[in-house]
């Protein structure tokens, strides 16, 4: 394929510098700009957060020209105004970090849509180069773009890429590198014309802004007056705590709005996106696109949405695509599970063997072998899982489960717009609830993001599924797959009929409209599915391998000390003596009724200690108000270690059952040791899977709660989610007792 580029990029002279190009990666969702991400970096790549908010942040780094070149992929985004957490965080990478070049990825196959971004970027002044990627699905669709006439109009540099095959990613690069080279980090905004109204009184901002110096080093005066004019929250904000000229700033915005409302019966933000879309619409008639409309067809895309959106077979069709999920996932993913627990099996069997009997074996073997291995173990479910969801992700189903799911949600007072919160906190299995709340920004009305923030926590987060896999693989190994997609739509309905219950009563409200644009129907790429898998894998053992690990230890040192009083540990010691003694006199016949006596009376011993322990003193003082629920006072330790992550439920019933094990040489995994426990019942393990979908969020996202909705509503949170969750798990064992015995 030629590529085409701006005139003015014919040649591409060796760029120098002291320190690396930096080139931010911006564009909409599902445009294809992760995979350029991918194709330009490769494996250097490195995954973090950026600061203030739980938006994940990937950076990597190529080479051109023997020149290291750091790409930053910013969260997509179909604005630059403040009204999601992906919005605020790629501007304020933008503000802060002024990177050299950005380039905005676009799906030239929605060219006006998509153009809408880049005015915005354009308006700002950043250094901007256009990537128009898919240009392989233009030509599909009998549709040509003069990428050198776009550039041409919009004055900015523009490139033809196919991301998915790595074409043009080596012109993006070189034309980034010289318009870096050119602007040398100058900001040069775009002007546009918003109406004779809103264009004296942007003028008027202007001259007060620049009079005054205000905030001129960090962003364009005639920006920050179109912010003020939008009624950016983020930018008030931050204006207000610089200088009083934000108050002058604001009396002027205040006085445009009430003028628009009061002559056109509209806002001044809705009167800039028109003339936004006007002067786009005005370059697109210049003969940017032309298509072949000689036959009357349907897009591939709308074909298929035609039943994949249909109002009977779309929602039937999720089902079954959900149900398949879960059902590969067990099928593929349990063999390497055994893999697993059958070397942490040899793991604790060897640590045993080769560290002395004492406090250092117990702290190996119990608290770091079983109670981070039995979290380790369920990586391969994870793998197979998020290896699913990324493929369905990047093919764009997701999107078509949010629109269907908005029919839905309007039935429970909830926008069309929280469907995504939910499905990121874990509607499909595997999320956060943390971005899911934060993510919830997107909503307009107040109400309706509260009631998203407060119901989004009940989803099927990653933190909770090893703790799912653990109890249906303990006692209902033959219909895992089957009762792992029960508790995924059990978990979609207790939010739904909650978010309905607070809708009624704490935070009702009149409801808001629902829009939304489905991208069209992409084949994934192997490369990208699986370092979306790898990213979001690598996420968890991450976290097992220094939270889980950190909060394992300070568990078992609670399930440890005090230790029991010399004179019960004389009893013990007597009867163990006798035992033995017993065992040395009697005959071949009679040894092996002795040798259970001496294994069960080490197990009593065990039970007193981890009984007498801080934990085991927590867990047995709970234990009378939750045997109503059928948890024992080891199930009460872990469920209060996870108030703290959820995942910690896993590896503290892994330590408590290892610290109190029946056979403490034997290496069976977890979910077997807790199905031959006479005290823990199928029953209680359904009990279990519906108070940890329920009860308090983990801190984290009670803390992002808290940060969004008021530490009043995080308070209220913990306490109405664990009371909802204990009376539904009572509920939930007492008709399960009934049925299952």
């Amino acid at each position: 394929m030629t590529q085409h580029t701006n005139a003015a990029l014919a040649e591409t002279p060796k760029v120098t510098a002291l320190r690396p190009v930096t080139i931010a990666l911006a564009g909409n969702p599902n445009s294809g700009k992760t995979t350029t991400f991918n194709a330009l970096t490769g494996a250097r790549q490195h995954v973090g957060n950026y600061p203030g908010v739980t938006v994940e942040k990937k950076e990597g780094s190529t080479m051109l020209d023997g020149e290291r070149v750091h790409v930053v992929d910013l969260p997509g985004t179909y604005s630059l105004t403040a009204y999601s957490v992906e919005e605020l965080a790629a501007r304020n990478f933008l503000v802060d970090e002024r990177p050299d070049v950005v380039v905005d990825v676009l799906d030239a196959g929605t060219l006006e849509r998509s153009l809408y971004l880049a005015v915005q970027f354009m308006e700002m002044g950043v250094p901007l180069v256009l990537a128009l990627n898919m240009m392989d699905e233009v030509r599909k669709r009998n549709m040509s773009i003069d990428s050198c006439l776009l550039g041409k109009l919009l004055g900015v540099p523009v490139v033809e890429t196919i991301a998915k095959a790595g074409k043009g990613k080596e012109a993006l690069l070189s034309t980034a590198m010289m318009l870096s080279a050119e602007r040398r980090g100058a900001w040069k905004p775009l002007e546009i014309s918003y109406s004779p109204d809103l264009d004296e009184a942007i003028a008027e901002m202007v001259q007060l802004i620049e009079k005054d110096r205000f905030l001129v080093d960090q962003v364009p005066a005639r920006w920050l007056a179109v912010k003020f004019l939008e009624q950016d929250d983020e930018v008030r904000n931050m204006a207000r705590k610089v200088g009083p000229t934000a108050d002058r700033l604001q009396t002027i915005a205040d006085r445009v709005a009430e003028h628009c409302a009061r002559t056109l019966k509209t806002h001044p933000e809705s009167i800039i996106a028109d003339y936004r879309y006007g002067y786009i619409a005005s370059v697109m008639k210049q003969g940017v696109l032309t298509r072949d409309d000689s036959r009357d067809r349907i897009e591939l895309s709308d074909r298929v949405d035609k039943v994949v959106t249909h109002a009977l077979f779309g929602p039937l069709l999720m089902l079954g695509v959900l149900y398949f999920m879960f059902d590969l996932t067990f099928t593929v993913g349990e063999i390497p599970m055994g893999w697993l627990e059958t070397f942490f099996g040899w793991l604790g069997d060897a640590a045993t063997a080769a560290i002395p009997p004492g406090l250092f074996q117990s702290l190996v073997v119990s608290g770091i072998i079983d109670g981070v291995g039995g979290v380790i173990g369920f990586v391969p479910l994870i793998v197979m899982m998020f290896l699913i969801l990324s493929f369905l992700d990047d093919l764009g189903y997701v999107a078509r489960m949010a629109y269907m799911l908005d029919r839905v949600f309007k039935i429970f007072g909830l926008h069309g717009s929280s469907v995504m919160p939910f499905i990121i906190s874990g509607g499909i299995p595997g999320g956060c609830a943390v971005p899911g709340v934060m993510a919830a920004r997107t909503l307009r009305s107040p109400k309706e993001r509260l009631a998203t923030i407060l119901v989004a926590p009940f989803m099927s987060c990653g933190a909770k599924i090893p703790v799912f896999l653990l109890l249906t693989a303990a006692f209902f190994p033959n219909i895992a797959g089957q009762l792992m997609f029960a508790i995924t739509l059990t978990a979609w309905a207790v939010a739904l009929i909650v978010a309905r219950l607070l809708r009624s009563t704490v935070v009702s409200g009149p409801a808001t409209p629902f829009i939304m644009e489905l991208p069209p129907y992409r084949i994934p790429t192997l490369r990208g599915v699986l370092i979306h898998t790898w990213e979001r894998a690598w996420m968890y053992i991450r976290k097992a391998g220094t939270v889980i690990l950190a909060i394992s230890i300070l568990l078992w040192a609670c399930m440890t000390f005090p230790s029991l009083p010399q004179d019960r540990l004389s009893v013990f010691e007597t009867e163990h003596a006798a035992v033995e003694a017993s065992i040395d006199a009697a005959s071949e016949a009679d040894r092996p009724a002795l040798e259970d006596q001496l294994v069960q009376l080490e197990d009593r011993e065990a039970q007193a200690a981890l009984r007498y322990s801080v934990a085991g003193r927590i867990g047995t003082a709970l234990e009378s108000v939750t045997k109503v629920a059928g948890f024992d006072w080891r199930t009460n330790i872990a469920l209060v270690g996870g108030f703290a992550a959820k995942e910690v439920i896993v590896s503290t019933l892994g330590t408590a059952y290892s610290l109190g094990d029946v056979d403490p040489e034997d290496s069976q995994p977890l979910s077997a040791r807790l199905a031959a426990d006479p005290g823990f019942s199928a029953a209680a393990a359904l009990a279990l899977i519906v108070f940890t979908m329920i009860y308090a969020p983990c801190m984290v996202t009670v803390a992002a709660i808290g940060k969004e909705a008021g530490w009043s509503w995080a308070a209220f949170s913990v306490i109405f989610n664990t009371v909802l969750g204990f009376s539904a798990a009572t509920l939930t064992y007492h008709v399960a007792r009934s049925f299952l015995g």
